[in-house]
């Protein structure tokens, strides 16, 4: 038996180096791994499609909800608006009608009072003749 020198032990390594990088060129000129390449490249483009698809579809999905929310928000300000107009013209109103009412009040006790004045300048006379 013969043993194994380092110049064996070399040469087999750079041998075993070549048909390694023999094989690894085998391997990339395979034209089923180039097909299995584009096949796999074409569903990874496919996938980032519909994953741009679905971003674009939940975008116009947010885009149209605050949309839908801004006009809630617009016609609840214009009700708002409507209603703290509404509350101002009946309070002007009743404003309105309280001081016709006590100006009302005030001519009545003008005139009893004046009715009164009168009574007493009418006695007044009446003893004086």
């Amino acid at each position: 038996m013969r043993s194994i020198d380092l110049k064996d032990r070399l040469s087999a390594a750079n041998e075993a180096r070549k048909a390694q990088l023999e094989r690894a060129k085998a391997i990339a000129e395979d034209p089923e791994r180039l097909e299995r390449q584009k096949a796999r490249a074409e569903i990874v483009q496919a996938r980032n499609a519909r994953i741009a698809e679905r971003k674009a579809a939940e975008q116009a999905l947010r885009e149209r909800l605050a949309a839908e929310e801004a006009v809630r928000r617009a016609a609840e300000e214009a009700a708002r608006e409507m209603a703290r107009k509404a509350e101002e013209e009946a309070r002007a109103a009743r404003q309105a009608d309280e001081a016709v009412r006590r100006a009302a009040e005030a001519a009545e006790r003008e005139a009893i009072l004046e009715a009164r004045r009168a009574g007493r300048k009418a006695r007044k006379r009446k003893g004086k003749r």
